[in-house]
């Protein structure tokens, strides 16, 4: 998916829930939420024109997380659909901060919130892990 048409900068991406992604109470375990909030930042930048293993190639640089932060508000089930969103809450040169949401959307129903958070990403040498500067095009396209 890309962004809504309510808020252009809001990017959303689909994810059905399998078995493999439930506990042993049949409710999605609360660590894959990072998993699909992942999914979603590495969807939204693909959607943007930077594939992560091209960028890292082309700059030798990736992102990092060095922060996170998850309020869980209700769960999920097997075969639920969630849209999982990604949009930029702060950007410097180095790190920026992405805001995050699950909901659950079943169609002719409210989307109900699952979880939400924020993800601080800084962007290092694919070598040396140093920190350095987010390519420029990244910024721009970003904003």
């Amino acid at each position: 998916m890309n962004s809504t048409s309510d808020n252009p900068s809001l990017f959303e991406h689909p994810i059905r829930i399998y078995w493999e992604d439930t506990d042993a109470g049949g409710i999605v375990f609360y660590a894959n939420y990072l998993k699909f909030f992942e999914r979603a930042r590495t969807e939204w930048l693909r959607a943007l024109g930077f594939g992560q293993q091209v960028l890292r190639d082309q700059s030798g640089g990736m992102f990092v997380v060095s922060e996170t932060a998850v309020k869980y508000h209700s769960p999920a089930r097997l075969d639920d659909t969630l849209v999982v969103t990604a949009e930029l809450q702060t950007g410097g040169k180095a790190s920026l901060t992405i805001a995050q949401r699950a909901v659950l959307r079943n169609p002719g129903q409210t989307d109900r919130l699952l979880a939400e958070g924020t993800i601080r990403l800084g962007w290092v040498d694919s070598h040396t892990l140093k920190p350095g500067r987010i390519p420029a095009p990244v910024l721009e396209a970003l904003k």
